[in-house]
């Protein structure tokens, strides 16, 4: 972690082995030239410029010439810098025609790194640190330090690094991706619309027990894109605010809460951020930032083969579910070929203890349920949600809270706020602290009940967001931050002590209807499209996730029904009765259905397998069986936002298919569509779906003429 304040030493000892640029031996990954005007490093793709102002500038070499989405109008205000008491630190002016450059080594590779300084009259003096690198052409790393020259203390609130003013092409506007779980069902790919404003915390629990998120803010154009984030394998709180202007300009920034202050001689180091330059939409900028940190250590498991599997979910029933509707619906799911059942939510007596509910699954009931499903070769998943315990106050809708077992034989196990009581995260539970070596033992007993005693072959962990800073003193932590820091420990041990009991198991980490933490996200089998609010939100999410975790990764696109969301007649309520499975399988993702039989009553009728469904889920699930796209690679061929209509391709057993969806609410589209992505040759094109051919085309002229009601899914086969 690069978040540390420390007396600091001589000049020469902060600059380390740094050279003169002028004496600076020949690097591969960039050429560095410095003037009045600022510092240019040149990459094989792209060129940055490090203004006097800490503004840095970038430009993507496309097409024999240069693009950006800089702004080229002067901002106005200060780009980067402190803010101290509450006011801009503005008179810090770096020497740029003094930068000093030297080869960069570390687990990112090989590359350059140059360092500029400046001091302001009141005795600040910043250092910042760029890194180019020969694999990440694209990226320019930075990070700054502070140091109080001064002999009075320096009260710093936060540090601002990064600082974007973009503007979008004449006539057009820019499309993002804003990483931050904030708000249910909120869309975290967006058109930039006038008045559009978000502080895009990240790295911590925010209101409404969400939180974590993706440190990562990207914008793009048909043409080219920026993004900037951070990359720290660590969570850290900070927020990436975003806010549209007249005239199609946006303004983004890295800002980092300190509330430190330093005394004279102490140093502050940011963590370590990155801007990029490239050509594409989001999923470009996501898959570096998972590379990046890949490469610092953020390691990834390789998928159980089940995780691509179909499964059923036992939420069609909601909260009072029993063993005999559960077992009910096993004969429709041997027809349909699914492999998986879930049970979920409120399956038992009280968050933290874990134990079976005695009205619904008395005894040895759900043992029992497990012991059934797989003598009828189904796995059987289970619902929980990790750290959450009641301390006998809140409810959640009709369940009151009372006092959990763990709860009341540890109370000392509790996070607690500033204010000494316990701090809650979501459905409004007290937590656990997962710094705690207890607590994670608590949890790997609870994993090796559930699976080994049990006999459940994986996890739905659900509602899991963040966790809050902890105060308890009995945990005698060094920083508050310590429990949001580990709570991914937490969800490894779950994790890695369910592969070790079960290796064809599957544990799955849903986000309910936000984006995922980066912190947790490696430890599971199958990531999962997180209550979609529709078809679109779906396909989103599922190339989000293939960015983040690779294009082979296993994403489930959460029960189909969510495809279609709809008012019910009692007001609040809605409906889930979608039916587009072509947005799940034609992007790559894994298929899920929460339906139940007919005959459960006139709440439950919008998910009940009527003969029409029944035929509908049958065609498209014996589809995904045949084509299991889930475990091909996404190839990122079309940008989101700007080619119409919206595109995905997906490479598998040598052929591309294509998956091709008409715009919301417009009814059919017409109009041509670009194979892209075809070696030299002619191609015979299916509508796999449909099983109907659509002609034979030249991959140098790749067009097809086409209607698209809703989804048009295409293969291209070579013809000999």
């Amino acid at each position: 972690m690069r978040l540390r304040i420390t007396r600091a030493a001589t000049r020469g000892a902060l600059l380390g082995a740094a050279i003169l640029l002028t004496t600076a031996p020949e690097i591969r990954a960039a050429r560095v030239s410095a003037a009045a005007d600022g510092v240019r490093i040149k990459t094989a793709t792209a060129e940055f410029l490090l203004e006097p102002s800490s503004a840095v500038k970038v430009w993507l070499f496309k097409d024999g010439g240069r693009v950006t989405l800089d702004d080229p109008a002067p901002s106005g205000t200060p780009s980067d810098g402190l803010v101290v008491g509450g006011q801009r630190s503005a008179d810090i002016a770096l020497d740029v025609e003094r930068a000093r450059t030297s080869e960069a080594h570390g687990k990112l590779g090989s590359g350059t790194r140059v360092e500029v300084s400046g001091r302001s009259p009141s005795g600040i003096e910043k250092t910042l640190a760029m890194e180019a690198y020969d694999d990440f052409p694209g990226v320019l790393f930075v990070s700054a330090s502070y140091r109080n020259m001064s002999a009075s203390p320096l009260a710093i609130d936060t540090v601002e690094l990064l600082s974007r003013r973009l503007v979008a092409p004449e006539g057009t506007s820019l499309w993002s991706f804003q990483g931050a779980s904030e708000e249910w069902g909120r869309d975290e790919i967006l058109r930039v619309a006038p008045g559009l404003e978000r502080q895009n915390p990240t790295g911590t629990m925010t209101p409404g027990g969400f939180g974590g998120g993706i440190p990562v803010v990207a914008f793009w154009s048909a043409s080219v894109g920026e993004a900037i984030g951070q990359v720290e394998t660590i969570p850290i709180p900070l927020s990436l605010p975003v806010k549209a202007e007249a005239g199609g300009r946006v303004r983004a920034a890295l800002s980092i809460p300190v509330a430190a202050t330093l005394r004279p001689g102490e140093s502050y180091a940011t963590p370590r951020a990155f801007v990029a330059v490239y050509s594409g939409d989001y999923y470009e900028p996501l898959r570096t930032f998972s590379t990046a940190v890949q490469r610092e250590g953020w390691t990834l498991p390789k998928p159980s083969r089940a995780a691509y599997d179909v499964a059923w979910c036992g939420w069609g029933y909601e909260s009072d579910v029993t063993p005999a509707q559960m077992l009910a619906i096993v004969p429709k799911l041997k027809e349909m070929g699914i492999r998986w059942a879930t049970l979920d939510d409120r399956w038992f007596d009280t968050y933290g203890d874990w134990r079976p509910r005695g009205d619904t699954f008395p005894g040895d009931a759900i043992r029992k349920l497990a012991e059934e499903y797989h003598r009828q070769g189904i796995f059987a998943q289970l619902w929980w949600l990790p750290l959450g315990v009641e301390d006998g106050r809140g409810k959640y809708e009709s369940h009151s809270y009372g006092l959990s077992v763990v709860a009341r034989e540890h109370p000392d196990w509790l996070v607690l706020g500033k204010d000494g009581q316990p701090a809650r995260i979501t459905r409004g539970l007290a937590t656990l602290c997962p710094a705690l070596p207890e607590v994670k033992e608590y949890h790997r007993m609870l994993t090796e009940r559930f699976v080994r005693d049990w006999g459940f072959d994986g996890h739905k962990l659900d509602n899991i967001y963040a966790i809050p800073p902890c105060y308890n003193p009995k945990h005698h932590h060094a920083r508050p931050a310590e429990s949001t820091e580990a709570m991914g420990e937490i969800y490894r041990t779950i994790f890695e002590t369910t592969r070790s009991l079960k290796p064809e198991s599957v544990t799955q980490i849903c986000p309910c209807g936000t984006t995922p933490s980066f912190d947790w996200l490696r430890q599971m089998d199958q990531a999962v499209t997180a209550d979609p609010v529709g078809s679109v939100q779906v396909r989103r999410r599922l190339k989000l996730y293939k960015a983040l975790l690779g294009p082979e990764a296993p994403v489930y696109g959460d029960h189909v029904e969510l495809t279609g969301v709809t008012a019910g007649p009692q007001g609040p309520e809605v409906n889930d009765d979608g039916e587009d499975f072509a947005s799940t399988i034609g992007v790559g993702g894994v298929p899920g259905t929460k339906f139940i039989l007919p005959g459960g009553g006139d709440h439950f009728r919008h998910v009940a397998l009527t003969p029409r469904k029944e035929a509908i889920w049958k065609k498209w699930l014996r589809l995904y069986d045949e084509k299991r796209l889930s475990s091909g690679t996404l190839v990122n061929l079309y940008t989101y936002g700007f080619d119409v209509p919206e595109a995905y391709a997906i490479r598998k057993d040598g052929r591309l298919h294509y998956a091709f969806f008409a715009p919301e609410g417009g009814g059919a589209w017409k109009g041509d569509v670009e194979l892209r992505g075809l070696a030299p040759g002619r191609y015979r094109v299916v509508d796999y779906v449909n099983g109907s051919e659509l002609g034979t085309i030249d991959a140098a002229h790749p067009r097809l003429s086409v209607e698209i009601r809703d989804s048009l899914l295409l293969q291209a086969d070579k013809v000999p």
